[in-house]
C-alpha cells in the first residue's frame, strides 16, 4: 500500500522509532489500571507496588517516545500542517501529564494512594490514550495528505 504522506524522520533501518517505543507506555498504563483495580478489589499491597513500577516504566518510555515524536514533528513541515497531528500531540502530552500526577499519587502509602484518585487517574489516562491512539491510527492510515511513517 503506497501513501503520499511524509515519512518519519526518526527511523532505524527504515522503521519509525516512535512505533517501536509507543507500545511500552500503552501497555504499562493499561496494566496500571488493571493493577489498581486488583488492589481496590483485594487490598493486597503488591498490586499498588506493581502500579507504581508500571507508571515509572510507562513514563520513561513515553518520554522517549515523545522526544522521537518531536523529532518527526520538527523534521517535516508537511506533518506540522496537519491539524489532527497537533490534537494527537497534545493528547499524548496530556497522557504523560496524567500519568505523572498518577505516579505522584501512587507514591503515597497504601489504600489512599490508589482509591479513589489513583484508580480515577489510571482510568482517565487509558481513556485519553484510546482517543490519541484512534487519532494516531487515522493519521497513519490516511491517504493523500496523511502521515504514513511506516512506509
Amino acid at each position: 500500500m503506497s501513501s503520499q504522506g511524509p515519512r518519519s524522520t526518526a527511523t532505524i533501518n527504515g522503521r519509525p522509532i516512535h512505533g517501536m517505543l509507543i507500545s511500552f507506555p500503552i501497555v504499562c498504563f493499561t496494566l496500571t489500571l488493571l493493577t489498581d483495580f486488583a488492589y481496590w478489589q483485594t487490598g493486597i499491597l503488591m498490586w499498588q507496588h506493581f502500579s507504581s513500577w508500571l507508571l515509572l516504566v510507562g513514563l520513561v518510555m513515553g518520554g522517549l517516545a515523545a522526544v522521537v515524536d518531536s523529532i518527526d514533528l520538527i523534521g517535516s513541515a508537511r506533518i506540522r500542517a496537519i491539524s489532527s497531528v497537533w490534537v494527537h500531540a497534545v493528547g499524548n502530552v496530556l497522557v504523560l501529564a496524567l500519568a505523572l500526577v498518577n505516579s505522584l499519587i501512587h507514591a503515597g502509602d497504601g489504600w489512599t494512594a490508589v482509591v479513589p484518585w489513583g484508580l480515577s487517574l489510571s482510568a482517565a489516562t487509558v481513556l485519553v490514550m484510546l482517543v490519541t491512539g484512534w487519532l494516531g491510527n487515522g493519521l497513519v492510515h490516511q491517504r493523500g495528505a496523511g502521515v504514513s511513517p511506516h512506509e
